[in-house]
């Protein structure tokens, strides 16, 4: 049976059955309790979600997260989340931290009978490694799904579109105080009416959108996303798993601003330009590689190595890694760095 027909067994409610109609010795519960993952790697400068195929209610398929139930067996939330997985996706979970309890009434969740779904989302950092198991699983880039939060090649045209129909929701209403918060929220997210854009609101910005319509899982269907215009809204997720990335993506963007988190996706050892495509991957924007390279030598961030790349055409890069001594010198190591053009 697949993990997301599984059920948390607790007292009370009603027997549920399999595909087949066969008692599973499960009960219904008016809530259920869930763990849902979003794995991050950078990759070769691009920022990298894994993800699962989930089956939905009409027989389609989409992208969603690793996820499963909350099962007896599991002494801890986390040590539930690593074995679901790693028995969805072979992968195997270092660096893990609790992201955020999803548990609104009207959230969409995958419970087919009506449960009133409470998820728990962990981020995890790895290197990516080609994915197995029985999920189907695959890295993506992330901004396949957030299209609109990729500056790093200039302003992303999905935007233009995107503003146009934002301030059209805006100006719809007749209530005058409605529009001004309307108003002041574009301002506050996406950097109209001379607002700034801040690089962390990702999360804002999704449940703008999805306030507005202008997203599919915005609809309230369940199970298989429906396709929307990919190069404007992104590709949607199962469930509201496209708001768990983004709430991920948010908390990323903030934390390498002043925790060395970031070497958890380098190898051993990299050059400093490698560096410096990971942190952009991450923001989303381009960073001044001079400014770059002295904030990592005053906040001793690495150590040079006896190592310089090969193969490679042109002079050859010495190769460093991170210095862990960071850790107990500076309170908040990390990158405070302004892009080298503002987004906007």
């Amino acid at each position: 049976m697949s993990a997301w027909r599984e059920r948390l067994q607790v007292d009370g409610g009603t027997t549920v059955t399999d595909r087949q109609g066969r008692d599973t010795g499960a009960l219904a519960n008016p809530s259920a309790v869930g763990l849902v993952a979003v794995i991050v790697a950078a990759t070769d400068g691009e920022p990298r979600a894994l993800t699962v195929q989930v089956p939905g209610q009409a027989g389609g398929r989409s992208d969603g997260l690793p996820a499963g139930p909350l099962v007896p067996e599991h002494p801890t939330l986390e040590r539930g989340l690593r074995a679901w997985v790693e028995r969805q996706t072979h992968q195997r979970l270092g660096y893990v931290e609790q992201l955020y309890t999803f548990g609104d009434r009207d959230r969409q969740g995958d419970e087919p009978h009506g449960l009133h779904t409470l998820s728990v989302a962990y981020l995890a950092l790895v290197r990516e490694v080609r994915p197995g198991g029985p999920a189907e699983a695959s890295w993506r880039n992330w901004y396949r799904y957030l299209p609109w939060e990729d500056f790093r090649d200039g302003r992303p045209p999905a935007l233009a579109e995107i503003e146009a129909k934002l301030l059209a929701w805006a100006g719809e209403t007749a209530d005058p105080k409605l529009r001004r918060r309307r108003e002041d929220r574009l301002s506050l997210t996406f950097g109209l009416f001379d607002g700034a854009w801040n690089e962390e609101r990702v999360l804002e910005r999704y449940e703008l959108l999805f306030e507005a319509g202008l997203i599919p899982e915005a609809q309230g269907q369940s199970g298989a996303a429906t396709p929307g215009d990919g190069a404007v809204t992104g590709q949607p997720m199962a469930f509201d798993h496209r708001r768990v990335l983004a709430t991920a993506i948010g908390r990323l963007r903030g934390k390498i601003k002043y925790r060395p988190v970031v070497f958890e996706l380098m190898p051993p050892t990299f050059t400093l330009f490698q560096l410096q495509r990971t942190v952009e991957a991450l923001s989303g924007t381009n960073l001044h590689k001079q400014n770059f390279r002295r904030l990592v030598a005053q906040q001793g961030l690495v150590e040079e190595t006896e190592g310089v790349t090969s193969g490679a055409a042109g002079r050859p890069a010495r190769l460093v890694r991170f210095r862990r001594e960071v850790l107990l010198e500076r309170p908040a190591p990390g990158f405070r760095l302004r892009p080298a053009k503002r987004p906007g």
